[in-house]
């Protein structure tokens, strides 16, 4: 078992970084919230010229790892595209992405898209995304579903694990936001870097994503190698992705103050942009619900045990 990415996977990860940043960094999320319907136009053509909707994570293990890598990347932006619900797309139906909903209210982060596409609930009913309802916060919007079968359930892991790659890179971010902001904030004369307190609190944040990461890539691999148990494990792996970023955003919150909620702080935007990825389509209690349900006694394998 190898649960690092490959080297390619990893430069090409490194590489859509540097094209998110060229083309505007935090400003992209912050334009595309003014104005939805420049989504496409902002993100688009980035994501066209790096190559990702070539990428063929489903049948292609070398397509995966770089999806996986160019998902965190995305997150570590706030990219304000739904790039993992892109890369999820099902080979048999005709449209562009894949959103995973619940099965009442179905709501995703499509506001401003015209894009074609997809949805599939926890149970694995999937359905055409006929229509938009009244847009909300964070993109997010209520959806109209035209039912179309009952064989999505083997969708569903590639998209939940994809999206837990997203919110990964969304985590990266904000310790490293917080690093630089304790490092440079002075109190009694020493940065805030240099209290016990907040070296603890870092530690127990930094804990939380150093092990999603492990996790992130151990669902990966189940993916990829076609392990009758990857739903499981993509359900595992949101379950814990959910339980860290409760852990890292409210240590961030506490170390950056009362300025982390104000929108002259990345943070604020990292935070509130993250919220859609942590409450659709389940949030913490009902993604362990459905999990608990679907492994019964026989628990979890591999390092979900």
């Amino acid at each position: 078992m190898v649960l690092d990415l490959s080297e390619d996977a990893r430069e090409f990860g490194h590489q859509a970084l540097r094209a998110f940043e060229a083309a505007g960094g935090d400003q992209l999320v912050q334009q595309a919230e003014a104005k939805p319907d420049l989504r496409e136009s902002l993100v688009g053509p980035i994501l066209t010229g790096l190559g990702a909707w070539e990428l063929d994570p489903r049948t292609d293990p070398d397509s995966l790892e770089a999806a996986a890598a160019l998902c965190r990347s995305a997150g570590y932006w706030a990219l304000p595209y739904p790039v993992a619900e892109r890369l999820a797309a099902p080979t048999d139906l005709d449209v562009d992405g894949l959103v995973v909903v619940a099965g009442i209210r179905p709501m995703a982060t499509l506001a401003g898209l015209e894009t074609r596409w997809a949805a599939v609930t926890l149970a694995g009913e999937r359905a055409h995304v006929a229509g938009h309802a009244e847009d909300g916060p964070a993109f997010v919007t209520g959806l109209q579903l035209a039912a179309i079968d009952e064989n999505g359930t083997g969708d569903i892991a590639l998209a939940l694990t994809l999206q837990c790659w997203t919110l990964l890179g969304m985590l990266d971010r904000a310790i490293e936001l917080t690093v630089a902001h304790v490092s440079l904030r002075k109190q009694f004369g020493q940065s805030l870097s240099g209290f016990q307190g907040v070296q603890f609190q870092l530690t127990d944040a930094e804990v939380e994503r150093s092990g999603l990461d492990m996790l992130a890539k151990y669902a990966l691999w189940s993916i990829g190698s076609d392990s009758p148990d990857a739903l499981n494990d993509a359900l595992a792996l949101r379950m814990s992705a959910l339980e860290a970023a409760e852990i890292v955003f409210r240590v961030c919150h506490q170390l950056h103050g009362a300025v982390g909620f104000c929108d002259e702080t990345t943070l604020s935007w990292l935070s509130r942009h993250s919220q859609p990825l942590r409450r659709l389509p389940s949030g913490l209690s009902a993604t362990r619900d459905l999990l608990t349900r679907r492994v019964g006694g026989a628990g979890l394998k591999g390092l979900f045990a």
